[in-house]
């Protein structure tokens, strides 16, 4: 991946290196939004993308930023497609475990913890009151189980925890993510099936909450919510070459200013003043699309008896 460039996005990191093969890649264009499909098949291009192999699916619908609302059903209903296709042989009656990876008292970084108080929990129905349900009806849990700054504790030692006492078939996981363009945050949702690494939106990456390591599929779900100061610099450096066609100097200039950031600011991340309208917009079309996906045509039901 370029030199300073910082990016939790598969499609971000391909756009930064088209040439690689290893790669299978579909775009598909909707009325207001993109999706596009990445499967990373072989080792070497996991390493030169660094990203691990799997599949990637993102949502792009730039225009969301202006908060329609019409959209955000939209946003909800691609995502529970896409989740369904990742889905692959889980049964009616599966556990699905969702985990709200961040810190709800850090705005940029609730967005995982604000996602599971909303989905429609039915483990205690089923388990207790399966009588009230409507046919078969998958049992699901959620957890948040906070930053090991305020915890003290390892989040996958808490989630491992959990996961031991309610066997789910599946954990869904929900996280920030850093982009390389201000433009995607608000705009942009990944799933993969690869799993997460809390705190990877800011490169502080911690135990993995993958396959490998619980023993059954993890399906991640990531927005972009901050971008590092350097990228940005970096992006305006390429924007000004572009403008003035000052490409001979573009990487002395790159480099000069991500060696003022890192002397003077640290490793600054940014996020829009309007934080908290975005987190609560987002957290609710991820919601709402991760219980869609999971119920299917018993959503309504379970909704009216669960929300």
């Amino acid at each position: 991946m370029s030199s300073g460039i910082r990016t939790d996005l598969a499609l971000e990191s391909r756009e930064l290196n088209p040439d690689i093969e290893g790669v299978e890649e579909q775009t598909e264009e909707r009325e207001r939004m993109t999706i596009s499909r990445i499967k990373i098949t072989d080792r070497t291009a996991a390493e030169k993308l660094d990203k691990p192999i799997g599949k990637y699916v993102t949502l792009d619908a730039p225009e969301l930023s202006n908060r329609p609302l019409d959209l955000f059903e939209q946003m909800s209903g691609a995502l529970s497609e896409e989740l369904y296709n990742m889905f692959a042989g889980l049964k009616d009656d599966a556990t699905v475990l969702v985990v709200g990876l961040g810190n709800r008292s850090i705005t940029s970084d609730s967005l995982g913890p604000r996602v599971a108080e909303r989905i429609y929990v039915t483990r205690h129905v089923t388990e207790y009151m399966p009588d009230v349900l409507p046919g078969t009806v998958r049992s699901v849990c959620s957890v948040a189980p906070g930053v090991l700054g305020v915890t003290g504790i390892e989040t996958m030692e808490i989630v491992r925890g959990v996961k031991e006492y309610a066997k789910p078939d599946m954990i869904i996981a929900i996280d920030a993510l850093a982009s390389r363009r201000a433009a995607r945050i608000n705009t942009t949702i990944q799933l993969t099936d690869t799993g997460i690494s809390p705190g990877s939106g800011i490169g502080n990456n911690r135990k993995g909450l993958n396959s490998e390591a619980f023993g059954v599929p993890v399906i991640a779900i990531g927005v972009p919510l901050v971008v590092h100061a350097a990228t940005i610099t970096q992006e305006v450096i390429s924007l000004i070459a572009d403008k003035t066609g000052l490409h001979g100097d573009e990487e002395k200039l790159k480099g000069l200013a991500e060696q003022v950031i890192s002397e003077n600011l640290g490793q600054m991340v940014v996020t829009p003043k309007d934080i908290d309208s975005i987190v609560e917009d987002m957290s609710g079309i991820i919601a709402t699309g991760i219980n869609m996906a999971l119920f299917g045509k018993s959503f309504e039901d379970v909704r009216m008896l669960i929300a």
